[in-house]
């Protein structure tokens, strides 16, 4: 019996003792501070990303070149040939009339060539380089760098041996001869030249084209392939194209047009 009572004793002295322990916690952290403490770093932490997403909108909201990289970029991925489509077709609309508009400020009156006073613009030949942008130039030029970037991967290129290798690819091999005839060809096409007469075209100004693009083309391509993504290579040519139609016809203006040809000699297609 005295055992008995013993450990009923000892029992009860450990459950006082648990129940003491637990009411120290409970008194030390209160339930509703830890509840109040979750919620508040809840709240915290909803302030603190509602904060951010405001502030980046008003940023993007008011940073209108972060704006428009952003909604361009977003088309770029989800729709890449139209984009680059469109995007060919106006900068070769703007090329264009850079190529007729310049040399008008660089004749004098004795030349028989159109000068600013007397310079008519020729809006079909800008519609001709617009439909060839956009339906024609930019959709291959969007398989010829994914084709580039595919040969520069299976190769195992790594360092400057990929923009020397891509350069040579472009103007050496196979794109500068052929989007400069098709260039050539198209163009005599939309101005209502037989499949002859573009045939010759192409024989006439096909070498002097590609001398011309060589000495401008081949720096400006081994830095874009080297810096440039392969989705803004293409943007970098149209881009930079237009500056080199305004050198060109700055620096060479066109001579009088012949009847069945009518665009510069030294245009260059990339």
């Amino acid at each position: 019996m005295a055992n008995k009572a013993s450990q009923l004793a000892s029992r009860s002295f450990h459950s006082a003792r648990s129940h003491h322990n637990a009411s120290l916690v409970v008194a030390k952290y209160p339930p509703k501070r830890w509840m109040s403490t979750t919620s508040a770093e809840a709240s915290l932490n909803s302030t603190k990303q509602s904060a951010t997403k405001t502030i980046s909108s008003s940023s993007t909201t008011k940073g209108g070149n972060v704006g428009f990289v952003q909604w361009y970029e977003s088309h770029l991925n989800a729709r890449p040939v139209t984009t680059k489509a469109i995007t060919g077709s106006i900068l070769w609309g703007l090329g264009d009339g850079v190529a007729q508009t310049v040399p008008t400020f660089f004749q004098d009156a004795d030349d028989n060539k159109p000068t600013a006073d007397s310079f008519q613009y020729d809006f079909p030949r800008t519609a001709r380089a617009v439909f060839f942008g956009f339906a024609i130039h930019a959709p291959l030029s969007h398989l010829h760098f994914n084709f580039l970037e595919h040969l520069t991967v299976r190769s195992q290129l790594t360092g400057y041996s990929i923009p020397v290798f891509k350069t040579i690819m472009e103007q050496f091999v196979y794109w500068s001869w052929f989007s400069n005839s098709l260039y050539h060809g198209a163009m005599g096409l939309m101005q209502g030249m037989s499949g002859k007469e573009c045939i010759e075209r192409i024989e006439d100004v096909l070498w002097d084209t590609q001398v011309a693009q060589w000495s401008f083309w081949i720096p400006i391509q081994l830095l874009n392939f080297q810096f440039v993504p392969v989705r803004h290579q293409l943007n970098v040519v149209l881009m930079t194209s237009v500056v080199w139609t305004a050198l060109l016809s700055a620096w060479y203006p066109p001579e009088a047009k012949k009847e069945e040809v009518g665009e510069n000699k030294t245009d260059t297609v990339e």
